[in-house]
């Protein structure tokens, strides 16, 4: 069993940045990727980012790449989503999955375990 909890969600305005941290707790036998995703009102869960937990390999989907960066903390059992620029489309609830890969596409289905999320407000 995983435990996964975000924070640092807020609103914050046009050009900003804000740092997301998911920590996580539980066993570690069955996964090897963190996943950020979003989901917007209306809209479905889309991969935001992930990391793989054995070679440290990351993704982007394509709209956030050069503006957020992945990152994990071993020691802390923590990882982070550093999320600059923002944008009001960015607006979203930001979960935080632990899964069992890390690929070009990020999908939902990869992930079995998952944080509340924390709302991020981009907005004048």
């Amino acid at each position: 069993q995983v435990q996964l909890v975000e924070s640092g969600g807020g609103l914050v305005q046009p050009g900003s940045s804000l740092r997301l941290s998911c920590a996580a707790s539980g066993s570690a036998r069955d996964w090897h990727a963190i996943g950020w995703f979003r989901q917007a009102p209306g809209k479905e869960r889309e991969g935001v980012s992930c990391i793989s937990l054995s070679d440290g390999a990351t993704y982007y989907e394509d709209s956030v790449k050069g503006r957020f960066t992945i990152s994990r903390d071993s020691a802390k059992n923590t990882a982070y989503l550093q999320m600059s620029s923002l944008k009001p489309e960015d607006t979203a609830v930001y979960y935080c999955a632990a899964g069992v890969g890390c690929t070009v596409v990020i999908k939902t289905i990869l992930y079995d375990y998952w944080g509340q999320g924390t709302q991020v407000t981009v907005s004048s």
